[in-house]
């Protein structure tokens, strides 16, 4: 395993070209046009694109699918999910067994995006917060 340079007081990735573009890699997220049930690859993903104009919800997948899929993750681990609303409907997230919404709401806003933040609290356990939108 490669050591990450620190100096100053941080760690360099690359070779410290500041005009260099950080690239990562990106799956492109699946559509849904109704309620659904979200899988862990929407998760890894970090977007879920929510297409339709009626009102949906998006149930997250159970808390235990969540940690065999992100099985590096420890307690305060977290990722954020991008809720992107192309139309006039207004998709909801949902909590899955073993997640807790955070925050008041889990709803999305029409024809706008949201940020949620999930943070793994425990074994088979996460919450969801929204922190942006």
């Amino acid at each position: 395993m490669a050591i990450l340079p620190n100096g100053a007081g941080g760690y360099q990735v690359g070779d410290g070209n500041l005009t260099e573009i950080s690239f990562t890699n990106f799956t492109v997220p699946t559509a849904y046009t109704a309620t659904a049930t979200l899988t862990v690859t929407d998760l890894a993903a970090g977007v879920i694109i929510y297409t339709s104009s009626s009102t949906g919800n998006l149930t997250l997948p159970t808390a235990t699918l969540t940690d065999a899929a992100f099985s590096s993750a420890k307690v305060g681990s977290s990722f954020d999910i991008a809720l992107v609303a192309t139309s006039t409907g207004v998709p909801t997230i949902v909590v899955g067994t073993g997640w807790s919404l955070a925050s008041t709401s889990g709803a999305g806003v029409a024809s706008k995006s949201v940020l949620f933040r999930a943070v793994k609290t425990g074994d088979a356990a996460y919450s969801l917060y929204r922190i942006a939108g």
